[in-house]
């Protein structure tokens, strides 16, 4: 009896150590990081504030030099157009096709508006890094915390299996013949089972939330699709949301954004409306990681597509010296 005793004991400290282990794997101070979930400092104060008349007007709207049609492709047209430099770029031209007897003041005029097309480019190509930039920033604050919180969970399961197997071989010990009282070896054997299939289930819903915010969103302006944007400066926004009603499989890039958001399973409006509405095109709340990894995702489609500004800005530039 007094054996009996002594393993029925043991088994009730190893089970009182496992609750102990999950009690100290139940919580975790964020306080260290609570400014990083709070605040974002990717974006350095660049808020936009202009109207809607300030924006770019359509291309499809604009009546377009027959010349600059005929030397400029309608992509590149577009460009110019987004960041201002139609009408310089349409005297340059006129001005390049009169060269051969130009006077040396026309020369000159000539050699400034080159001056002052190719530094509107520079200057929206810096723009273009800017903007980007706080796409990235925004991605890895994001990816950051998704791999603290998957670290978290990692841990936790770990530290569950470790205990399964602890109990299953206590219990499995005292089950196993030597126990002499048959009614503890039953209470055992029940309470091993318990304790294991409890430690199953919380291993299956091992998901963690955490509070994450973000006063400024940039899918939220994608989303919505709103007129104006305060984080995308003008010649983005138009850039983002232009599309030519003449063409009929032509779709604006937010649209193709948002499109391939949903395609890939990323966004669905199905979903809770607070899921979409506050969170990922909200203010923030509470996310899991795979939430926080596929708003991470979101931002980084968002990001390329910016980028890909970049190389709209370079063909321009090549055409412009092909005239």
């Amino acid at each position: 009896m007094k054996k009996n005793r002594i393993q029925y004991q043991s088994f009730c400290v190893a089970i009182v150590s496992l609750s102990t282990l999950l009690a100290s794997c139940a919580s975790y101070n964020n306080s260290a990081f609570s400014s990083q979930l709070r605040h974002s400092n990717c974006n350095q104060q660049n808020v936009y504030s202009y109207k809607e008349s300030e924006l770019p007007p359509p291309l499809h709207q604009l009546s377009i030099d027959s010349l600059l049609q005929n030397k400029i492709s309608k992509k590149s047209l577009n460009i110019a157009n987004a960041i201002g430099i139609l009408d310089p770029l349409t005297r340059y031209a006129r001005a390049k096709e009169d060269i051969s007897s130009a006077s040396v003041e026309h020369k000159l005029d000539m050699v400034s508006l080159r001056l002052d097309i190719f530094q509107k480019i520079n200057n929206a190509s810096l723009i273009v890094s800017a903007v980007s930039s706080e796409m990235d920033c925004e991605e890895e604050r994001t990816s950051q915390i998704a791999n603290f919180l998957e670290g978290k969970q990692s841990n936790l399961e770990s530290k569950l299996t470790i205990s399964a197997i602890v109990i299953g071989a206590a219990g499995a010990i005292a089950t196993g013949g030597t126990i002499n009282n048959q009614k503890v070896s039953n209470s055992i054997g029940i309470g091993t089972g318990v304790a294991e299939a409890t430690l199953g289930l919380l291993m299956l819903f091992n998901k963690r939330k955490i509070e994450f915010y973000h006063e400024r969103n940039a899918l939220e302006d994608v989303w919505l699709g709103s007129t104006t944007s305060s984080n995308f400066p003008p010649f983005i926004w138009y850039y983002l949301n232009y599309a030519d009603p003449n063409d009929s499989a032509g779709k604006s890039v937010r649209l193709q954004i948002i499109e391939k958001w949903k395609n890939f399973g990323q966004i669905d409006e199905d979903d809770d409306e607070q899921v979409l509405d506050k969170l990922y095109f909200g203010k923030g709340g509470k996310y899991n990681a795979d939430q926080l990894n596929n708003r991470a995702d979101m931002y980084d489609q968002l990001e390329s597509h910016i980028n890909l500004l970049k190389q709209e800005l370079m063909a321009l530039s090549l055409e412009i010296e092909r005239l």
